[in-house]
């Protein structure tokens, strides 16, 4: 599955956590803001999902998209703390 991590982050020490946790889990960067991995299970997905979630604030923005999930694109979330979720259907 291939998994990108677009990171829009309003703090400093926020930005370096989530940075770090995404090379922990095996994300190379591609741009400043712009993470991608093509060996990261969906369970690991859903930790990485949680962990995040304790690294960020309300002001913080994430969108992680998955393809191919179930054969869709699947765009997740996190804005106002509040995880969202898209699929994107053929």
């Amino acid at each position: 599955m291939f998994v990108s991590v677009v990171c829009e982050i309003s703090n400093d020490d926020h930005k370096i956590a989530v940075k770090h946790l995404l090379m922990e889990y095996g994300f190379k960067q591609v741009f400043e803001i712009l993470y991608e991995s093509t060996t990261i299970m969906a369970k690991e997905l859903s930790r990485l999902k949680r962990d995040i979630d304790r690294r960020t604030d309300a002001f913080d923005s994430v969108r992680i998209y998955q393809y191919p999930l179930d054969d869709v694109l699947v765009i997740t979330t996190l804005r106002d703390k509040r995880w969202r979720r898209i699929i994107v259907k053929q």
